[in-house]
């Protein structure tokens, strides 16, 4: 026998530790890591990862290449003949004191910023996750406990048939009777059309993660085992999204540093070897060369300047979205909380008066459409009931998911 939702109720405010530990009705933590590390974003942003490693190194590197020109000509002189004449040079350009530092900070700054954009994507991945995992949870729900009213209003109307042989009930009680099953089994279908979809979607979007042939029952919603506060400004003090937009305003930031150092030209030095009138005349030499800038260097430096201060307006920004989120997920977790607790009682009550109106009937004080009613009303709050469970529990895995508190990859709390 199914303990009461009023006892399973209690037992989840006070031992919320307890349940949290043994909570069944989701994945396995390895499954769960396994899916979002697969994700296609989530591959994605890794992928993006290595290409900032690499701009790193070519960064670390510089552009600047060693280059060789050279040209051989044939003179003719009147009188005198042809002569072979050939030149060549060797030069290089070399980043001015202070740049090659400037370039190794921007790098190092465009790894953590493409480490952070994929934690961020892993974060929003599960996201993805619990709510396709909820849908199908709740809709599970929603058919057993159709699927639980059909059946009792199919002994119902059984009971009701023999008395109708006996004389005991009449023809209109039938209809009635028949006409409420009817109504239950469309609902039942209409709940199984949904889990099903639920399922369907959750299997396409995450295939690592291995499903059952029913979900499991909805767990009741749980105080997780650090304060709700407490879970509140770990949103904010763990968000990828910030760290993200962080680095990438201070990026931005030695980047325009490095375009105003640019400037001033990066000199090129070499070796110029050259042989004229078939090698009569030979020497080498040292070149060198330094661009002189103009407007454009100008206008880059401008540029450069107004992309770190947009950044760092975007980083403003993203603080007040993630911490109104931070807000919002602790404000929907208490209310959607209190909600179920108010549905649970609901339902309660609702049970306890079909029950009795059920005893009334079976003494003939009552008749079968205040029965029916009673019904009606005892499984409308039973949805309800699962409704509101289904969003206290979405509302404080969201939270927990938001503060880092679960589903995350080892040494991510640091």
């Amino acid at each position: 026998m199914r303990p009461s939702i009023a006892v399973l109720a209690m037992l989840s405010l006070l031992v919320p530790g307890m349940l949290h530990a043994q909570r069944a009705d989701l994945p396995p933590v390895e499954k769960v890591n396994e899916a979002l590390d697969n994700h296609p974003t989530v591959m994605a942003a890794a992928a993006r990862v290595e290409a900032a490693r690499a701009r790193g190194g070519m960064l670390r590197k510089g552009a600047h290449e060693s280059v060789i020109a050279g040209s051989y000509i044939r003179r003719s002189v009147d009188r005198e003949g042809g002569y072979d004449e050939f030149d060549a040079t060797l030069s290089r350009p070399f980043r001015l004191p202070g740049k090659a530092a400037l370039d190794r900070e921007s790098g190092a700054l465009g790894v953590e910023v493409a480490e952070n954009q994929m934690e961020d994507a892993r974060h929003q991945a599960a996201l993805v996750l619990t709510g396709l995992w909820h849908d199908w949870l709740t809709a599970g729900s929603h058919y057993r406990n159709d699927l639980d009213t059909v059946r009792s209003l199919e002994a119902a109307l059984t009971a009701l048939r023999r008395r109708v042989q006996l004389r005991d009930a009449s023809a209109l009680d039938l209809d009635q009777a028949s006409a409420a099953l009817a109504q239950a089994q469309a609902q039942a279908a209409a709940s199984l059309s949904a889990r099903e979809q639920a399922r369907v979607i959750l299997v396409a979007t995450f295939p690592e993660i291995p499903l059952p042939p029913e979900p499991a029952e909805l767990a009741l919603p749980e105080l997780p085992p650090q304060k709700l506060e407490t879970m509140r400004t770990l949103v904010i003090e763990r968000s990828h999204e910030i760290r993200a937009a962080d680095r990438e305003a201070q990026r931005l930031a030695v980047v325009a540093r490095r375009v105003r150092a640019d400037r001033i030209a990066d000199p090129s030095f070499g070796v110029r070897l050259f042989s004229e009138r078939s090698g009569v005349e030979r020497g080498a030499g040292v070149v060198a060369s330094i661009p002189l800038g103009g407007g454009y260097r100008r206008a880059a430096a401008s540029q450069a300047s107004a992309e770190a201060n947009a950044a760092r307006l975007e980083l403003a920004n993203i603080q007040r979205s993630v911490a109104a989120i931070a807000d919002a997920d602790l404000s929907n977790a208490r209310i959607r909380l209190e909600a179920w607790r108010s549905a649970q009682a609901s339902a309660q009550s609702a049970s306890d008066a079909a029950g009795r109106t059920e005893r009334g009937y079976q003494l003939g004080q009552i008749d079968l459409v205040d029965l029916l009613y009673a019904r009606r009303q005892a499984n409308d709050a039973r949805q309800s009931e699962i409704d509101a469970r289904s969003e206290a529990s979405r509302a404080l895995l969201k939270l927990q998911i938001d503060s880092h508190s679960i589903w995350v990859p080892d040494g991510d709390h640091d």
